[in-house]
């Protein structure tokens, strides 16, 4: 009897470290997409004057925040050499997409062959 309530508890605990994993994974996920959220609130600031740019400067505040701190709270659990990569190159793919479908920036071949490395250059962090 009491080997298997050890079995359990062993097993449970698992079950909530492997949780705790994917947790900090999807934190770092959604910390890299609030940064494409303030590199969206600055190139809508860039577009306009007045309160509408204080409020999207406040929108540029409030991401800046919610995914730096999202991402020191990550980096108590993922290693920082893999974290910030992994934030960093989220923002910037995203910010690149961005800039591409909502900004109309020009989507030339070495743009989108650069970004295509830094996303097969994230993926190979993330393998290591």
């Amino acid at each position: 009897m009491h080997c298997l309530r050890r079995r359990r508890r062993d097993s449970l605990a698992a079950l909530n470290r492997q949780d705790y994993f994917f947790m900090n994974w999807f934190l770092l996920i959604f910390a890299g997409f609030c940064e494409v959220g303030f590199t969206y609130c600055l190139g809508r600031a860039k577009e306009v004057s007045g309160l509408e740019w204080w409020m999207w400067i406040g929108g540029f505040v409030f991401f800046s925040f919610l995914s730096m701190g999202l991402l020191a709270k990550v980096v108590q659990h993922i290693p920082l050499g893999i974290a910030y990569p992994v934030w960093t190159g989220i923002g910037a793919v995203g910010t690149v997409l961005i800039g591409i479908f909502v900004f109309h920036e020009p989507a030339t071949f070495w743009r989108l062959f650069f970004t295509t490395t830094l996303i097969a250059s994230i993926i190979g962090l993330k393998m290591l």
